[in-house]
Order: structure tokens, then C-alpha cells, then sequence
């Protein structure tokens, strides 16, 4: 996963996606950023960053912590929920995290 900075995060989307036996929960992150502008960045629970990168978007500053209970129910279902919304994609302050930075090793 490329590196980006909460400040350019325009939109953060969960969904499922139906693994057959299984659902498979993803996230979709549109970028907002001068130099990033236009990027969707796609996450999912099966990658070893999903923890840390969850755990960041929650400095976002109106970040739904409930997302999870938005998407899981019902199995197999696609249940899109936008856990983020920057209004009119322009660029605010969010809280801060630790180095303000996703996706550093």
C-alpha cells in the first residue's frame, strides 16, 4: 500500500466482497490531495497492515468507528458504508496520529 497523509483522504467506503465460503471485507480510500487527487487506494482484512491502517483512519476527524456493524451483517451481502466523507473534498484538519502518515513499514 502506498504511504499517504490523512490530510488527503476525501473518502474512506467499506464493503464486502463474497469470497464464495466466505465474505471478504475491503475498504476503499479516495484521495483528495494536490498530489494525489484522484487515487483510491484498496485495502483489505487479509493484508498484514489492515489493523494499523483501521486503526489511523481513526484519527480522521468524523470517522464512523461503527463501521464495522454497518457492513458485516448480513453474510454475503455487499453492504457498502461510507465510514468518511470530507465535505466538498476539500482538504481540513484531522486529528493528529502518531506520524500522521498510513502506510510506513
Amino acid at each position: 500500500m502506498p504511504p499517504f497523509l490523512l490530510s488527503s483522504v476525501g473518502r474512506v467506503e467499506f464493503f464486502k466482497r463474497d469470497e464464495v465460503t466466505s465474505d471478504l471485507i475491503c475498504c476503499e480510500i479516495a484521495l483528495v490531495g494536490k498530489a494525489d487527487a484522484g487515487d483510491v487506494i484498496f485495502a483489505h482484512e487479509e493484508m498484514p497492515y489492515w489493523d494499523e491502517l483501521i486503526r489511523k483512519l481513526g484519527f480522521l476527524g468524523g470517522f464512523d468507528v461503527e463501521w464495522f456493524s454497518q457492513v458485516s451483517q448480513p453474510p454475503f451481502a455487499i453492504n457498502r458504508y461510507v465510514a468518511f466523507q470530507r465535505p466538498n473534498g476539500k482538504s481540513r484538519p484531522a486529528q493528529v496520529a502518531p506520524d500522521g502518515i498510513v502506510g510506513r513499514g
